[in-house]
């Protein structure tokens, strides 16, 4: 009965989440972390409200983007409030990084879902997630096999965030459909790009 407001596609609508994409602060730090050109993938936001907001449970985000490869994916997660352990800031799981692509067990509601498709050494480490608070304006980066998520927002104040996904020129398309809703799409074995996968950065200066 938790309230998780998720949406993809602001930058297509509203001026300030179309510009964010350009933002230095982003495009230079986006840029070093992939080891080059930077393209666009797809924004989100997400908003949890005041003493009653919902979970994103365990999960990677990469193992919603396998329709694109190789994996060469990074997120950039940019509170728009303060973002504590109370209200529901990311916790990250240290070096799940390095672990292997696992199934898409959810993403809202059962924050314990993802424990039946982990071992044992992995459900050890899901036990000690560390919890990144951020204020209004910072941003954290990670990569497409971390595993991350955030609990409930059980304080007076909402918890909302805008995050960009991007990837390294050259990632190619693995479907021959859309990739979302109302874009054009791009055939298997295609680089991404076009309107809706732009260039953020092309090169290092």
């Amino acid at each position: 009965s938790r309230i998780l407001f998720h949406a993809l596609g602001h930058w297509r609508i509203t001026p300030g989440f179309h510009d964010l994409l350009w933002n230095p602060a982003f495009t230079m730090a986006a840029y070093q972390l992939l080891g080059g050109p930077v393209r666009f993938w797809h924004d989100q936001i997400f908003y949890k409200p005041a003493n009653d907001g919902g979970v994103v449970a365990w999960h990677q985000d990469y193992s919603y983007w396998t329709r694109t490869v190789p994996l060469n994916h990074l997120t950039c997660w940019i509170g728009l409030d303060d973002s504590t352990k109370e209200n529901g800031c990311v916790h990250y799981v240290p070096g799940s990084h390095k672990w292997d692509l696992l199934p898409i067990t959810g993403l809202a509601g059962d924050m314990d879902a993802i424990k039946e498709v982990l071992t044992e050494d992995q459900f050890e480490k899901l036990l000690n997630p560390i919890p990144v608070e951020l204020e209004k304006g910072c941003a954290s980066f990670h990569h497409g096999l971390t595993i991350h998520g955030s609990f409930e927002n059980n304080s007076p104040r909402p918890r909302r965030a805008a995050v960009v996904n991007a990837f390294l020129d050259g990632t190619k398309s693995d479907q021959d459909e859309p990739m979302l809703a109302g874009t054009e799409p791009i055939p298997v074995g295609s680089p991404m790009g076009g309107t809706f996968y732009p260039m953020l950065k092309e090169t290092a200066y």
